[in-house]
């Protein structure tokens, strides 16, 4: 038997708790809830959570200071939940590592849609060893979907969020088509995406500061002025 998916929800709001954990579990999903940070990182200590479901605005250490936290040792998923509905304030919560974003008052089913989203997009397929996968080869990178894995050389893993990794994987994919923002904000979340979202840009940029040699003069990622951008480096399609 699969054992089921584990779901940490933080916020300091005893009734979203409830509601958040009572549509978990209809759907199937084992949660665990804490209403500080301190408490989320005694349960994370005991349960090995497969994605957070993180508010914002809390009282103590908030959400946006927690996340980041949580990003400088975890690839962890983080579904970021917040009453603010301002854009700077969802486009920071991605730029420093959550990978979907969530307004209040949400609808239940918009939520599990999301986490559904974001764990397929962030989970590596059971396989054996001697399975074959295509993988995408530029410059020192090698980049394998099935994996959602970016490695640079044999064996040096890059740490990218989901996010990323679907954004780059879009991008590499269609090389050197260009891409508008609507169009990779489509492919790399799905039909679960916001209709405004300025968050590509920060994620490019996010993105570019890890793989580029000078990110302010990007090789691999092009801004194609009024257009999008566009993947410029040679591909090349490897079967392992």
């Amino acid at each position: 038997m699969v054992a089921p998916t584990k779901i940490l929800v933080v916020d300091d709001d005893t009734e979203i708790l409830r509601l958040i954990e009572g549509v978990l579990s209809r759907n199937g999903f084992e949660s665990r809830t804490a209403k500080s940070t301190s408490e989320a990182d005694e349960i994370l200590a005991n349960f090995p959570a497969d994605l957070i479901v993180l508010d914002l605005m809390m009282e103590g250490e908030d959400g946006l200071s927690y996340c980041r936290r949580l990003r400088s040792n975890s690839n962890i998923p983080i579904i970021m939940l917040t009453a603010i509905a301002e854009d700077v304030d969802r486009i920071v919560g991605l730029e420093i590592g959550a990978d979907d974003y969530l307004g209040k008052p949400f609808n239940p089913r918009e939520l599990i849609a999301r986490i559904k989203s974001v764990l397929r997009r962030f989970r590596e397929p059971e396989s054996s060893s001697d399975t074959k996968v295509n993988s995408f080869q530029f410059g020192a990178f090698r980049l394998i979907p099935e994996q959602m894995l970016l490695l640079r050389g044999d064996a040096d893993k890059v740490h990218l969020t989901s996010g990323e990794l679907a954004l780059l994987l879009a991008l590499v994919e269609r090389a050197p088509r260009v891409l508008s923002r609507d169009q990779l904000l489509d492919m790399s979340r799905g039909a679960v995406a916001n209709p405004f979202d300025r968050s590509i840009d920060s994620q490019i940029s996010r993105i570019r500061s890890k793989i580029e040699e000078d990110p302010r003069h990007p090789e691999y990622i092009k801004t194609v002025r009024n257009l999008g951008y566009a993947f410029a480096a040679d591909v090349k399609r490897v079967r392992d």
